[in-house]
C-alpha cells in the first residue's frame, strides 16, 4: 500500500507536466459531414457497443458441446431460471443454425444494426462514432482456433460498419476495448489496436486509453475514454449472487458460506508496472484540466444495470470513477449489458464540486447480442439506492443510440433506436431523453 501511495504521487507529479490528450489525426473537429446547421451549433454521433459477433466466430463450448435449437433454448432457459428471473419474462435472441447440420447459436445482429445507423444518417448527423468495446467475439484477435486475425477483423468490426461507411466515408469511429478484446493475449490486444491504426474510419489508441477532442473552441466536447477491463484486473473483488427475490446477498455471508467467487482474471490481464493506477490519475487530471466545453467519458464496463450479472463490477467501479465523473463529468457511456439503458446517479455519495445535477449514464450494448432484464433486481436496486434512477431500458432487442450534444441550449440529448430480428436493418425509435450540462 506504501509503494501504490508513493507511485501515486510521482505519476501525479508526472503527468501534470507531460500533458494527457491524444488527438487523432484522422478526422479534424472540423470536417465532419451530414449536418446542415453550423458546427458550432451541436455535436452529434452514434454510440454503439458489443458489436463484434458473428455466427462463424462461435465459443469453444459451442463446438465441444453443440445443441440444437431445442437444446440450445433449454439451456438459456435453465440460465435464465438460475438467476431467479420471472418464467414469464423469458426470452432468447433469433436462433440460427448451421447449414447441413441441427447445430444451433444465436443469431447476430451486427450486419442488421449497422444497415440501421446508415439509415439513421440519412436523415441525422452522423458526426463520427464511438464503439464500446467488445469488438471481437468470443477471445479478441490471437484466438487459438486457427483463424487468420486480418480476415477476423474485418469480418468483424468493419464489414458490419460498411453501409455506414458507404452513407458517411470520413466518419471515424473512436473505439474502447473490452473484457471479450482482452481475452487471449496482450498481443491480440496490440493486434487489434495495431489493426485499427491502419484504418482510415477506426481509432484506437496504443494504450487502450485515450481522449479527443471534438467541436470547435468554446463549443467542443473532450472525451476520455477508459479501458475499464485494466482497471477492473487491477482490483480484488467477488462476485456475490443474488437472493431468490432478486437483491444482492450480503457479501461476507456469501464469502462464508461459500457462494461468492473470487474474480481471478487471466494473468495477462493483471496491470503491469501500475498501468491501472496511471489510468486513473491521468483521467482525474486529464479530465479537471480540460477546457472543453463538454467532457464525456466512455468505456466498456457499466457502472450501474438491470442486467443482474454485472453488478459487483458496477461496484468496484463506482469507487474507482464516481468521484472524478461526479465532479467533472457531463455523462458516462458504456457497453457490457446487451441491452438498452438510460439510468442516472445524482453523485449524492460523492463530492460533485462543481457539479450541477443528476450524472447521466448511458448503456448502448445491443449492437449484436441481446440481454434480458432483471426485473426483481431493478426493483431492488430503485428501493435499496436512493441515488439510483432507472429512466428507460430496452431488452432483448438489437439496438443503439445517437447522442448530441446542443450548445445553444446546453442540452445532452440521446436517442434510441432498435431494428427488428428480420434483419432487414430497419429502424424503430425508441424514444428521445434530454439531460440539462452538469459541469460549469
Amino acid at each position: 500500500m506504501i509503494n501504490k501511495t508513493i507511485l501515486y504521487i510521482a505519476l501525479s507529479a508526472c503527468l501534470a507536466t507531460v500533458g494527457c490528450t491524444a488527438q487523432s489525426n484522422k478526422q479534424s473537429s472540423t470536417d465532419v459531414a451530414g449536418t446542415s446547421k453550423k458546427a458550432s451549433d451541436k455535436i452529434e454521433f452514434l454510440a454503439f457497443g458489443d458489436g463484434g459477433y458473428h455466427v462463424d466466430y462461435p465459443k469453444t463450448k459451442h463446438i465441444t458441446n453443440p445443441k440444437n435449437k431445442q437444446q440450445f433454448i433449454a439451456a438459456e432457459l435453465a440460465d435464465w431460471l438460475e438467476d431467479y428471473r420471472p418464467r414469464d419474462e423469458f426470452d432468447h435472441a433469433p436462433i440460427y443454425i448451421y447449414p447441413g447440420t441441427e447445430i444451433a447459436t444465436e443469431q447476430g445482429g451486427a450486419q442488421a444494426v449497422g444497415i440501421a445507423m446508415a439509415k439513421l444518417c440519412e436523415t441525422k448527423a452522423c458526426q463520427f462514432a464511438i464503439q464500446l468495446g467488445d469488438n471481437v467475439y468470443p477471445d479478441g484477435a490471437d484466438a487459438n482456433d486457427g483463424k487468420d486475425d486480418q480476415k477476423r477483423l474485418h469480418d468483424l468490426v468493419y464489414a458490419p460498419l460498411k453501409p455506414l461507411f458507404k452513407a458517411e466515408p470520413n466518419l471515424v469511429v473512436y473505439s474502447a476495448l473490452g473484457n471479450h478484446d482482452w481475452k487471449s493475449s496482450r498481443k491480440g490486444v496490440a493486434v487489434q489496436t495495431q489493426w485499427m491504426a491502419e484504418q482510415a474510419n477506426f481509432h484506437l489508441d496504443e494504450k487502450g486509453y485515450y481522449s479527443y477532442k471534438m467541436g470547435e473552441p468554446g463549443n467542443d466536447v473532450e472525451f476520455f475514454v477508459l479501458d475499464t477491463n485494466m482497471l477492473l484486473a487491477g482490483q480484488s473483488y467477488y462476485d456475490v449472487p443474488l437472493n431468490p427475490d432478486g437483491s444482492e446477498a450480503d457479501e461476507q455471508q456469501a464469502i462464508r458460506d461459500g457462494r461468492a467467487d473470487l474474480e481471478v482474471h487471466d494473468p495477462h490481464e493483471g496491470p503491469q508496472n501500475d498501468e491501472d493506477l496511471a489510468q486513473l490519475i491521468w483521467l482525474k487530471q486529464g479530465i479537471a484540466n480540460s477546457t472543453a466545453k463538454w467532457k464525456l467519458v466512455y468505456g466498456h464496463h457499466i457502472l450501474w444495470s438491470i442486467g443482474g450479472t454485472k453488478y459487483s463490477e458496477g461496484h468496484v467501479l463506482r469507487k474507482l470513477l464516481m468521484p472524478t465523473l461526479c465532479k467533472y463529468a457531463d455523462g458516462y457511456i458504456a457497453g457490457h449489458e446487451h441491452d438498452l439503458e438510460l439510468l442516472t446517479d445524482d453523485c449524492s455519495k460523492f463530492d460533485t464540486g462543481n457539479s450541477v445535477g443528476k450524472l447521466p449514464l448511458i448503456i448502448s450494448g445491443a449492437a449484436s447480442k441481446m440481454r434480458g432484464k432483471h426485473t426483481p433486481f431493478a426493483q431492488f436496486q430503485e428501493r435499496q439506492y436512493p441515488e439510483y434512477d432507472l429512466l428507460w431500458s430496452k431488452s432483448f432487442v438489437w439496438g443503439f443510440s445517437h447522442i448530441s450534444l446542443d450548445n445553444q441550449a446546453n442540452k445532452l440529448d440521446v436517442s434510441f433506436y432498435t431494428t427488428p430480428r428480420d434483419l432487414t436493418g430497419s429502424i424503430i425509435d425508441e424514444g428521445s431523453f434530454s439531460f440539462s450540462k452538469r459541469t460549469r
